[in-house]
Order: C-alpha cells, then sequence, then structure tokens
C-alpha cells in the first residue's frame, strides 16, 4: 500500500490529526511501541512521524520503524530528516531508500547537535540549514526519481516562540520564508502551550506570504520532569503561570498532574480547531493513554471524523 502525499491527505483531511513517534533504542522498547501501535491506530491519524538521530544506528531505526508502519498499511508515515552530520551521497541513498519502498512525504529539521559532540558546529556541515535539505530533496523531486510525479513532499519546521540560535525573529521569519520559497508543501510547529502564541505568529506568516498549511503542535505534560524535559529540549518555550499554578497545586500526586497536561492540551486543541487550525501534531512521546484522553475529551474516540471532509 503506498502512502498518501500530503497534498492528498490535506485535501482530504479538513483538519489533519497527527502524531510523532521516535524510533524505539531497544528490544523492550520496540515490544513496548509495538504494544501500543494498535491504539494509535484506532485514532485513525492523518500520519505519523518518526523522529531521526544523529548517529547512524539511530537512523537506521528510524527507516526500519518507518518501512514497518509502511508494510502494515495502517499508519501512513513520514520521516524526520535533519541536517546533523547528513553526507551527500549518504542523503542521496537515503532519498533512494524512501522512494523505492513508496514513502511520500518526509518532515525537514535542521537538527540538534549531537550530545556527545565537542565544539560542534553546523556551519561545517554539508548541508548547514534546513533549506540545504529542502532544495537537495527538491531537486531529487525535480530529477523524476519518485514514483510519485510530485515527488516527496516536503514538510519544515516552524518555531511561533522563535529559535534559541536566532533571537532577531525578524530574521527567523525570513528563514521560514526561504524554506517555503524552496519548496516546502507544510510547517509542522514546535510544541507551543499558550495559543495566543500560535495565532499572532499566523499571522506574522501572512505579512511575509508564507501561506503554506501550518500545523499546530501540541505535548501533553505529564509529569513535573516532563514539562522540565521539555523546557530543555524546547529551549524558549513558555509555561504560562496560569498551566505552571495548576500543575504545582498538585506536583505530589503524579497522576493529578497528568491530568492537568491532559486537560490543558485539551483546552488548547478545541480553541485550536474553533480557530480552523490545518492541523494538530501530538508530541506523544510513544505513549498513547494521554493522546487517548485528549481525543476523548475532544468528544470523539476515533480519529474526530467531524472534522474530516
Amino acid at each position: 500500500m503506498a502512502c498518501m502525499h500530503i497534498r492528498d491527505i490535506l485535501e482530504r483531511d479538513k483538519t489533519t490529526l497527527s502524531f510523532e513517534f521516535f524510533p524505539p533504542r531497544s528490544d523492550k522498547a520496540a515490544a513496548s511501541l509495538a504494544d501500543r501501535l494498535g491504539a494509535f491506530e484506532s485514532l485513525e491519524p492523518s500520519f505519523v512521524s518518526v523522529t531521526y538521530g544523529a548517529g547512524g544506528s539511530t537512523r537506521q531505526r528510524t527507516h526500519d520503524l518507518v518501512v514497518s508502519l509502511k508494510s502494515s498499511g495502517k499508519l501512513d508515515p513520514v520521516p524526520h530528516l535533519t541536517c546533523v552530520m547528513q553526507k551527500p551521497d549518504e542523503l542521496d541513498e537515503i532519498l533512494a531508500r524512501y522512494a523505492a519502498h513508496e514513502i511520500s512525504n518526509i518532515l525537514v529539521i535542521r537538527g540538534d547537535a549531537p550530545e556527545d559532540a565537542q565544539g560542534y558546529d553546523p556551519a561545517a556541515e554539508a548541508y548547514p540549514h534546513a533549506v540545504d535539505l529542502v532544495k537537495t530533496i527538491r531537486a531529487f523531486n525535480d530529477a523524476g526519481r519518485h514514483a510519485d510525479p510530485r515527488g516527496f513532499g516536503i514538510g519544515v519546521a516552524g518555531f511561533p516562540e522563535g529559535h534559541p540560535e536566532t533571537p532577531n525573529r525578524l530574521r527567523q521569519m525570513d528563514h521560514l520564508k526561504a524554506k517555503t520559497d524552496a519548496g516546502a508543501d507544510w510547517i509542522t510547529t514546535q510544541m507551543f502551550f499558550d495559543n495566543r502564541v500560535f495565532y499572532d505568529w499566523c499571522e506574522q506568516c501572512e505579512i511575509q506570504k508564507i501561506d503554506i498549511p501550518k500545523i499546530a503542535g501540541i505535548m501533553p505534560i505529564t509529569s513535573l520532569a516532563t514539562m522540565k524535559r521539555m523546557a530543555d529540549l524546547a529551549a524558549g518555550t513558555n509555561f504560562p503561570a496560569k498551566l505552571q499554578r495548576r500543575i504545582h497545586r498538585y506536583q505530589d500526586d503524579d497522576h493529578a498532574v497528568e491530568q492537568v497536561g491532559v486537560q490543558w492540551a485539551s483546552e488548547q486543541c478545541n480553541d485550536l480547531l474553533d480557530h480552523g487550525v490545518r492541523g494538530i501534531h501530538f508530541y506523544t512521546l510513544n505513549r498513547s493513554d494521554a493522546t487517548q484522553r485528549i481525543f476523548e475529551a475532544l468528544g470523539a474516540s476515533s480519529g474526530l471524523p467531524s472534522i474530516r471532509t
């Protein structure tokens, strides 16, 4: 079964609902994710994305998971691709493999520095910026090397609250504009916890004539430790005082903290739907329970058919 090109997914679904997985790092983790895939499948997402690391073994796990998901025919996988430690010949091989397996879409991000890399300099990479990957994938498409004449659908990252490495917000919008002009088909945002930030960012995109679909990234907080880890991973993300107050009120009750996180994410999603958001992308941390509960809070436990065309 061939995957659907993002343009077809966007035409089919009035509002896309999608999940992010990361490739399991052990046999135990693989078994755990396999047990949860059925729950994710029951929610009938528009697609699922699979993260991608800098190391060779992590990249192979990404490829293996993407091919496995595609082979099952139940979840439409979108692999991530990063600039970090990416060599031109390796990139060409990766694109050719995905094309051969009829993978239709790729989500391009610059990527974080490897944890064990001392003095890492992204400027020294073969592809210093995400726009360089977008251009390379676009050239692959233009060469007719994919079975779909449109080639790969290309997604890029957006940062409603700014990127820590680019404090100049005007320059950051220039970077996003460059990625869209180079051939991106859609934008998936970094997680955020205040919808007003997302709406303002969308208006900024309009000013820059960045008019491709924008999918909002949502991650439910499931514990204090998770919130602190989010703050490290997504530097610059703001946790509103109202949310922090709720979390700290129940900080000694893990179940209550998770309830607060799910409720907050549910309120975000309902508000986004009320404002006609083009899509919502859930950062799941490979856990299906919180995502299921958000779906239930939104009034449907099976893919929210009411927002499908």
